[in-house]
C-alpha cells in the first residue's frame, strides 16, 4: 500500500547502515568516571545528520551539569499534527573487555546483526528517525521534531530541567519514543507497560577494622558473610521477592516458551528459573529484585582477616501501579530490619524511576499497528517490558494531551547493556519503514 515509502527506504538503507556504524565508533559513555567528550562528539555528529536530512533550528540543548541534547524540527504543513520522535545518543560503558569477542566500538557486520556497544541501544532509534523522514524526502506530511538525549543510561538525570527549560520547543501531539524492543527478531512490538525502579547501596559493618581471623574468628562475625546472610533475605525459597507490601499483576503469556526465554538469556545449563507465574507476569508485571554489585576485598588480595565491612548496590524493579517512593522505603525497611547478629547497618536510596501503562487503544496506537504490520508482514505484538524507562513517565506528565508510542528495534538477543550487544539490520530497515508510514498514517 505504501509501496513508495518501501522502495526509498531499500535505496537509502546502504547509507543508514554506514550511518549506524558512524554512531557507533563515538565512544559516548555518559557514566561518571568516563570522558564526556564523547557524548558530545556524538551529540554534534547527530546534530549534523538532522541537518543533512532536512531539519531546521538545528541545534544543542544545554543544561548546567547535564550531557547535551540534540533538538531539530521540521515545521508541519497546515492543519497536520507535530510528531517528537525520541532516540538517544549516550551509551552504556563496555564492563570488561574480555567479554567482547572484538573492539566494541569498530563495529562489524556479522549474519545480518550489526555488533557494537549503542548499536541496539539507542543508536539505532536514531537511523530509524533519520531514515523515516528521509523516506518522505525530508519534508514528511506532518510536523516532526526531534530530541535525541545525552544522558538517558544514567537515569536522564537532568530531564526534568531539559523539559522545564525546553518545554514549549518540544511541544507535539504524539511523542514516538524508540527505545525499546520487537517482541523477537522479525516480529514488531508495541511497549504498553515498564517496571518501575528503586534501588539502593546497604553497607554492613562488624568491626572498625580488619582483625585476625584466626584470632577472633568464630565470635566476631565477618561483614561479608553477614552481607550475604542480609541479600538472601530478599528472596523466598523458590526466588519470588520476600519484600512484603510491593504490587503484583498479570500479564498475557503470549507465546513464549521457557526454551525460547533461555536461549534469549544464554543461562547456563541446569539453571533453575525462580519466581511463580506467567513468564511475562514474571518479566513485566511482577516486582524483581537484584544484586548488581558488592564491595569487597577481591579474591586475589584476600588475607586471613575477617572483613571489616562490605558493601553491596540493591536493585528493586516495581510493578506497574507501585510508587517508587513507598517501594523505596519499603525496601530500604527490609534491609533494616533483617541484618542478623546486631551488625551495624545503612542503607542509603539512590535512583527512583515511576513504572508505566501506555495508551492501547486510540487511533494513533491503531496507525502504529497497521503502518508496522506492513512494514514487518506480521502482527503487531503488545508486550510489557521489565525495564524501566523514566522519562516515559517524565514526558507523560509534561504533556498529558499528547499520545506516546513506545516501540524500537531491538530484540531479546541484542544483549543491550552487556557484551557483543548487535541489532537486527533488517529490523532496522523494517523500522525505518514502519515509522514512515507511522507519519504518513498521523497525517490523515
Amino acid at each position: 500500500m505504501h509501496d513508495d515509502l518501501r522502495s526509498a527506504i531499500d535505496d537509502l538503507f546502504p547509507s543508514l547502515q554506514r550511518t549506524l556504524e558512524d554512531l557507533v565508533r563515538i565512544p559516548s559513555i555518559s557514566a561518571p568516571g568516563f570522558d564526556p567528550s564523547g557524548v558530545r562528539s556524538s551529540a554534534d555528529a547527530v546534530a549534523a545528520l538532522l541537518t543533512d536530512a532536512g531539519f531546521e533550528d538545528v541545534r544543542l540543548l544545554e543544561v548546567d551539569g547535564a550531557h547535551p541534547a540534540v533538538f531539530g524540527e521540521i515545521p508541519p504543513p497546515a492543519g497536520a499534527p507535530t510528531v517528537l520522535l525520541y532516540a538517544h545518543h549516550d551509551v552504556q560503558p563496555v564492563g570488561d573487555l574480555d567479554d567482547w569477542d572484538r573492539d566494541p566500538f569498530e563495529p562489524i557486520e556479522e549474519n545480518g546483526r550489526l555488533l557494537g556497544r549503542g548499536s541496539s541501544d539507542d543508536k539505532a532509534g536514531i537511523v530509524v528517525h533519520l531514515g523515516a523522514v528521509k523516506a518522505h524526502g525530508g519534508r514528511p506530511p506532518v510536523g516532526v521534531k526531534v530530541i535525541v538525549e545525552g544522558e538517558e543510561e544514567v537515569g536522564s538525570t537532568h530531564l526534568g530541567e531539559f523539559l522545564a527549560q525546553y518545554r514549549d520547543l518540544l511541544t507535539a501531539d504524539v511523542i514516538v519514543i524508540a527505545d525499546s524492543g520487537n517482541w523477537r527478531v522479525g516480529q514488531p512490538a508495541l511497549t504498553t507497560s515498564l517496571r518501575g525502579l528503586a534501588d539502593c547501596t546497604v553497607e554492613v559493618r562488624t568491626a572498625r577494622y580488619a582483625i585476625h581471623s584466626g584470632q577472633f574468628g568464630g565470635v566476631i562475625p565477618d561483614a561479608l558473610t553477614v552481607l550475604a546472610r542480609l541479600l538472601a533475605t530478599l528472596h523466598d525459597a523458590d526466588g519470588n521477592v520476600a519484600i512484603p507490601g510491593l504490587v503484583s499483576g498479570l500479564a498475557d503469556d503470549l507465546d513464549l516458551t521457557e526454551e525460547e526465554l533461555r536461549a534469549q538469556a544464554d543461562t547456563v545449563d541446569g539453571l533453575e528459573l525462580i519466581g511463580s507465574g506467567s513468564l511475562t507476569s514474571r518479566m513485566w508485571r511482577q516486582p524483581a529484585v537484584a544484586v548488581l554489585a558488592i564491595d569487597a576485598p577481591s579474591v586475589s588480595n584476600a588475607v586471613n582477616a575477617l572483613v571489616p565491612v562490605a558493601r553491596a548496590k540493591v536493585s528493586l524493579r516495581i510493578a506497574p501501579g507501585d510508587d517508587p517512593r513507598r517501594a523505596m522505603s519499603t525496601l530500604v525497611a527490609h534491609l533494616e530490619q533483617h541484618v542478623d547478629w546486631g551488625a551495624e547497618v545503612t542503607v542509603t536510596p539512590g535512583a527512583m524511576g515511576r513504572a508505566f501503562s501506555l495508551e492501547t487503544s486510540s487511533r494513533v496506537t491503531e496507525a502504529l499497528r497497521t503502518a508496522f504490520q506492513e512494514a514487518w508482514g506480521r502482527e503487531t505484538v503488545d508486550m510489557g517490558v521489565g525495564g524501566s524507562i523514566p522519562f516515559v513517565a517524565a514526558f507523560s506528565e509534561a504533556f498529558p494531551e499528547a499520545t506516546i508510542l513506545l516501540t524500537g528495534v531491538a530484540d531479546p538477543t541484542s544483549r543491550a547493556h552487556g557484551p557483543n550487544e548487535s541489532v537486527d539490520l533488517d529490523d532496522v530497515r523494517k523500522g525505518a519503514l514502519g515509522e514512515a508510514i507511522v507519519l504518513r498514517l498521523l497525517a490523515n
